[in-house]
């Protein structure tokens, strides 16, 4: 099963491209909720190349790696991506005077569809918020 995430970003297709792929960024705004933080990233944004970022509870009571690997990239536009045995995909659609980044990734087992789509939209609503210069 698919699930898809989106948010618009009212900046140009460059800033958000490279918000969404640098790690400085990502450690800004990589978390589902207040009470997490991404701690590294790294990002080898080519096809074949790895990523990863390090997500932990800010109490420091649980963390995983969220790692991949690029299976294609087309800057400003597109990335592709698999974690274990599943994939996503993000697509950067120009519009008018901003961009619309729609991600949709495999749904895993061990949490509900709902849990996952909330999960992942809110990482989606930090990133908008940060391209937007808001905390």
């Amino acid at each position: 099963m698919k699930i898809t995430v989106k948010t618009t970003v009212n900046a140009p297709v460059s800033e958000v491209w490279t918000a969404y792929t640098t790690p400085a960024d990502i450690m800004q705004w990589n978390a589902a909720s207040d009470d997490w933080h991404t701690t590294q990233s790294t990002v080898d944004l080519r096809v074949g190349g790895s990523f990863s970022s390090r997500m932990e509870a800010k109490d420091s009571s649980f963390g995983f790696d969220f790692a991949g690997t690029y299976t294609q990239v087309v800057p400003n536009k597109l990335i592709e991506y698999a974690f274990g045995e599943r994939t996503a995909t993000v697509e950067f659609k120009q519009l008018d005077n901003s961009v619309e980044v729609c991600v949709t990734f495999d749904a895993e087992q061990q949490h509900s569809v709902e849990q996952q789509q909330q999960g992942w939209q809110s990482i989606l609503n930090n990133f908008a918020r940060h391209v937007h210069g808001q905390p």
